[in-house]
């Protein structure tokens, strides 16, 4: 478990609409992908579309493929499950995932 002072604080909880998500810019410039889902978990990607190298996966389509949540690219819909960042259409394509937590009613990524 790590303390909140080694994660960012995003935005409060409530702010996320379920089945949608947000780009978080990290103080090294890194995109996060924050997810809330319709089930009110919280997941975080990079934000960068590894077929496509735009940062455009928070503005993808949540959904749930088989029972595992997923985000779909806008651009050119591979999907990719949120909880490991494995890509479900090329399963040698993984990306980078991060903690996400909610303290108190504020989301806070784990940089």
């Amino acid at each position: 478990m790590t303390t909140v002072e080694e994660q960012l604080m995003v935005c409060a909880a409530d702010r996320l609409i379920p089945g949608r998500g947000v780009a978080v810019l990290l103080p090294d410039g890194r995109q996060v992908a924050v997810f809330r889902t319709t089930d009110d978990e919280y997941y975080g990607l990079s934000n960068v579309d590894p077929f496509a190298r735009a940062a455009v996966l928070s503005r993808g389509i949540v959904g749930d493929s088989g029972g595992v949540p997923t985000v779909a690219s806008p651009l050119l819909k591979q999907r990719f499950d949120l909880r490991t960042g494995i890509c479900l259409d090329d399963e040698s394509v993984r990306i980078r995932t991060y903690e996400v937590t909610v303290i108190d009613g504020v989301v806070h990524v784990r940089p």
